[in-house]
C-alpha cells in the first residue's frame, strides 16, 4: 500500500455492514456480511475522484489485516478482493476452505 494511506484509519461500520476509509473528503468502502466468525466481502467501491491512486488496494489490505487480527475467516466474493488475493496468495491463510458456507 502507498505510504500516504498507511496512517489512515479503517472503520468497521457494523450498522451499514461496510468497512470505510476516508481519503481527503471521500470515503472508500467494502461492503460485507458477517456470521459466526465468517466474513464475506461483497463489493469494493472507491469514489471516481480517487480511482487509480491505490485507494482500493489500501482498503483491501487494511480490511484483510482486520480479518486476520480478529481471527475471522474470509469468503471473498468481490472481484477486486479476489484479484488482490491472487496477486498476494499469503492471504489465503485467512480464507475459509469449507465450501458449505457459500
Amino acid at each position: 500500500m502507498k505510504e500516504e494511506y498507511k496512517s489512515l484509519a479503517l472503520l468497521k461500520n457494523a450498522a451499514e455492514r461496510r468497512f470505510e476509509m476516508k481519503v481527503d473528503n471521500y470515503t472508500a468502502v467494502i461492503t460485507f456480511e458477517e456470521n459466526a466468525g465468517v466474513i464475506k466481502l461483497l463489493h469494493t467501491e472507491v469514489p471516481e475522484q480517487l480511482e487509480g491512486k491505490g485507494v482500493a488496494t489500501a482498503i483491501i489490505e487494511k480490511t484483510l489485516d482486520y480479518i486476520g487480527e480478529n481471527s475471522l475467516q474470509l469468503i471473498p466474493l468481490c472481484p477486486f478482493v479476489v484479484a488482490y488475493i491472487k496477486r498476494h496468495p499469503e492471504w489465503t491463510r485467512i480464507m475459509i476452505h469449507n465450501k458449505t458456507h457459500n
